[in-house]
């Protein structure tokens, strides 16, 4: 914790003639959210987030060169880019849909996935990139969009989910930290290429219900070798249950984060 006051304090003072009073003090609002689990991680090299961001969105982007991820829960999450973009992926649990969308990307067309309903107003140009887009021709596709690099990844390869019809994603951002989503799937074919990609975070379903469990994802994480990988996905659809603490405790890889549904993640690039 010494680690991060220093770091917090030291940020402060290097803006300290170029930034309000308000954002002063809302920086010292800044919170640490995120369980690293610690036999793995140093506990200095813990992620914050900022709980204004929101606030950020609204003034035209924010102060950061890292985006910022918010953990809807089950498959949902919000990312607001390090220049204001916002991105919503799956929507369907928890909340924090109130800021205008600038992309919609869907993995698959359950109703678990798919509620877009929920985002409450949307910029102009936004785009909604769909597993259909995402399979265009038969391949996997990549979009860049400027602030964010999508490409479309193989997922599926389960009964539940057919792989011609289901993707994960890789988002690549401006600072070039890279993240991995799985999509709902079991293990696939593309898994043992990714680890050549030396991605940042990697987000990988465990629900064993109607996707791998927690043992196969294990595996399946140790093989795409992500930095920091998340459990998420981890029992079936409930918008009110969505997460369990004893299924992303026993997840046991290196560089796992816990993240539960309603923190955020500062998605950083390593160094």
């Amino acid at each position: 914790m010494v680690g991060f006051w220093y770091e917090a304090l030291s940020y402060i003072l290097n803006i300290a003639d170029k930034t309000t009073q308000s954002r002063k003090c809302n920086i010292f609002h800044l919170i640490c959210k995120i369980k690293v689990d610690n036999q793995f991680e140093d506990s200095d090299s813990i992620m914050i987030s900022n709980e204004n961001q929101s606030e950020e969105v609204a003034e035209g982007g924010n102060e950061m060169s890292e985006a910022t991820l918010l953990f809807q829960g089950h498959a949902s999450m919000r990312i607001i880019t390090a220049e204001g973009k916002v991105i919503y992926v799956d929507p369907f649990a928890g909340d924090g849909y109130d800021a205008p969308a600038d992309l919609i990307l869907i993995t698959h067309g359950h109703f678990d996935h798919t509620q877009t309903g929920l985002i409450t107003s949307k910029n102009a140009d936004c785009r909604t990139i769909t597993y259909t887009e995402a399979l265009s021709g038969g391949r996997h596709q990549s979009f860049d969009l400027g602030y964010v690099n999508v490409e479309a990844v193989e997922a599926g390869y389960n009964k539940n989910h057919d792989a011609s019809e289901c993707v994960g994603y890789i988002l690549t951002f401006s600072n070039g930290a890279a993240l991995y989503l799985s999509g709902d799937t079991s293990t696939t074919p593309q898994m043992e290429e990714l680890a050549d990609r030396k991605l940042d975070y990697a987000f990988i379903c465990c629900d064993g219900v109607y996707n791998m469990d927690v043992t196969e994802a294990i595996e399946c994480a140790k093989t795409v070798g992500a930095r920091h990988t998340i459990p998420y996905h981890m029992i079936p659809a409930d918008k009110t249950n969505n997460f369990d603490q004893k299924v992303a405790e026993s997840f046991e890889v290196p560089g796992r984060i816990i993240l539960k549904p309603g923190e955020e993640l500062v998605l950083e690039k390593a160094d």
